[in-house]
């Protein structure tokens, strides 16, 4: 299989995989509106109660704690994708 052929499927996949994810998300969308038009006063305590846990997490610290982990995780991702490329690049001459 030449490199063509196999960016087409790539490709492929990744549109199709796209468009799942679309159609899953309008059909979870749809069933929303359609549960909040049923019932709309527990509904409206749903989103009450989710707010109010929501406004009790500690959001700032979780985020602060996963752009720590996401910055101490980029450097060694950059330096395997910098080595990997380089691999490439040799290995292709």
């Amino acid at each position: 299989m030449d490199t063509e052929q196999m960016t087409g499927a790539s490709g492929d996949i990744a549109e199709r995989g796209l468009q799942y994810t679309k159609d899953q998300w309008d059909e979870i969308i749809s069933q929303t509106e359609d549960f909040v038009r049923a019932n709309p006063t527990r509904s409206l305590l749903y989103g009450v109660a989710a707010g109010f846990i929501l406004d009790r997490l500690p959001i700032f610290r979780i985020l602060g704690a996963f752009l720590r982990l996401f910055l101490m995780a980029f450097k060694p991702a950059v330096l395997i994708y910098g080595a990997m490329k380089l691999y490439q690049a040799t290995k292709d001459e």
